[in-house]
């Protein structure tokens, strides 16, 4: 995690990202009934700017196998530390939290968990089985971690047939080093290939963050790699710095510019892009399902 220099000054927050908190009683007791269940979200661990808006549509995406992530990408406000035992109950307690939320559509991610042989890719597929065996008509999306470019673990997720597979590029390559070190851009491309080759009528998804220091040429290069190996659904969003302590944003990329990456990314044959400066991963997710 890199923080500023003396020399650097923060961008201005532009209108289009400000965030307006709805006035609803389900924001209280969606977080209410996460905290009751002993889960985490991805909403809260990562200080998504979607949360207030989520939550009161009864709407969270799953954050399994701790809060503690093995990795410490530049971008992330997830901490690294001290790492938690898998618990063999969190994924029932997913699925009941599901059932509780009447969710027509659950989204499943993880911290990055290195430490596991199978980097908790038989925890992924428990959890999937556990919100279908509850609730046999919600469709379930996972956004995993690459396992170490590891098929079988990759494998044992699909087997478990989540409605759509999700690994995140999350940046152009040439920032790999400074903003996903312990990353790997081909590996990354070649866990989404794979998912496709094994697993071809499961939807392949993917995003990245824009504002980090990309250029739009090399977003254009992305979204031409991503075409390539077929990937169905892709996402584009604004990069936000989560505290002072993480990297600055380079630009705030206006909401035209996101819909010319949209129409780039149809016109190269991916079929489903949603681009828009507060989209994240999972938000309004099931749109594509």
């Amino acid at each position: 995690m890199s923080s500023a220099t003396n020399s650097e000054k923060p961008l201005r927050i532009p209108q289009w990202l400000r965030v307006k908190l709805p006035e609803s009683r389900n924001f209280s007791s969606t977080a209410d009934l996460i905290d009751d269940l002993n889960l985490n979200t991805v909403c809260q661990s990562a200080k998504c700017p979607n949360k207030w808006e989520c939550f009161s549509k009864n709407v969270a995406t799953f954050l399994i196998m701790g809060n503690v992530c093995t990795r410490n990408c530049a971008f992330c406000n997830i901490i690294s530390g001290d790492l938690e035992q898998l618990d063999p109950t969190e994924p029932a307690r997913v699925a009941e939290a599901a059932r509780r939320l009447a969710l027509k559509h659950v989204v499943i991610t993880s911290v990055t968990r290195d430490d596991l042989p199978d980097g908790g890719a038989a925890h992924f597929a428990a959890t999937i089985r556990a919100v279908k065996e509850v609730l046999s008509n919600c469709t379930v999306e996972v956004l995993t971690p690459d396992f170490q470019g590891d098929e079988a673990a990759l494998t044992t997720v699909l087997n478990a047939r989540p409605d759509v597979i999700n690994h995140n590029l999350e940046t152009v390559p040439s920032l790999y080093d400074t903003i996903r070190p312990q990353a790997n851009y081909q590996q990354s491309l070649d866990f989404l290939s794979n998912a496709k080759r094994i697993a071809p009528d499961i939807p392949t998804k993917s995003g990245i963050m824009v504002g980090l220091g990309e250029t739009d040429e090399q977003i254009m290069r992305v979204l031409d790699d991503l075409a390539s190996i077929a990937c169905d659904i892709v996402t584009i969003g604004q990069y936000m710095q989560p505290s002072r302590q993480h990297p600055l944003v380079k630009r705030y990329v206006e909401p035209e510019k996101f819909e010319e990456y949209a129409k780039e990314g149809k016109q190269r044959g991916i079929r489903h892009m949603f681009s828009a400066p507060l989209v994240r991963s999972s938000y309004n997710a099931a749109d594509f399902v």
